[in-house]
């Protein structure tokens, strides 16, 4: 158990696992994922509110030795919202230090500034059908670079729509990666892959790699 005093070098984590990255550029590979607890969105659609609350705190070094043990090259960071953390940043940092490829899934919500250059942010964009469209940041646009992505979760025509504007009317194109994905069990993929090639949108087009293979199971 981490005293108040060591809480300065320490995060609260929700589970430490390893298994194949399921989005983004990682996608296929073997990762091991650092999830953190908390979160100040409540997305609709939301598949890890177990990670809400529960949690254990670790320090930096801890977490550090545990991601090595696995062997793996990638680490994900992610939530919840990690960035509600702040020591998320040194956390971070140190995995890059130790020469990982790193990646960071944010909800868009909170500022990516301070992210270290060398992390992958995989920054959502809230679609209406989340429910928290308001929360988008965006500030936070700018910031991003050719090894950064933004995720669509889309869970109806309506939000493809949405989201085939908001790209338009933001300049996102050639920006980074757009991911569009289908929101699990709402949207077709079949569906959402025909969306875009009718409208030759330039977005790439992904599934959720660990839920075909292993459904909603947490920790996969």
């Amino acid at each position: 158990m981490i005293d108040a005093a060591r809480k300065s070098d320490a995060l609260r984590i929700n589970e430490i696992f390893h298994s194949l990255q399921g989005e983004a550029d990682a996608v296929g590979y073997p990762t091991v994922f650092v999830r953190l607890t908390g979160c100040p969105l409540r997305c609709r659609y939301c598949d890890t509110e177990y990670a809400f609350h529960a949690g254990d705190w670790l320090d930096l070094t801890a977490i550090v030795e545990k991601v090595r043990g696995y062997g793996t090259r990638y680490v994900c960071v992610t939530g919840g919202e990690p960035l509600a953390q702040p020591n998320c940043l040194k956390l971070l940092e140190r995995l890059c230090d130790h020469g990982f490829e790193v990646s960071l899934e944010t909800s868009g919500a909170l500022n990516i500034a301070a992210v270290d250059h060398r992390v992958s942010r995989v920054v959502d964009v809230k679609t209406p059908g989340s429910q928290e469209a308001a929360r988008n940041r965006i500030e936070n646009f700018e910031l991003l670079t050719a090894r950064d992505q933004l995720k669509f979760v889309i869970c109806s025509r309506e939000d493809y729509d949405w989201s085939k504007m908001f790209l338009q009317e933001h300049g996102l194109s050639g920006r980074c990666q757009i991911l569009f994905s289908p929101s699990y069990d709402e949207v077709s993929p079949t569906a959402l892959a025909d969306w875009i090639l009718a409208d030759r949108l330039p977005v790439r087009f992904q599934l959720q790699l660990h839920k075909v293979l292993w459904g909603d199971t947490p920790g996969k």
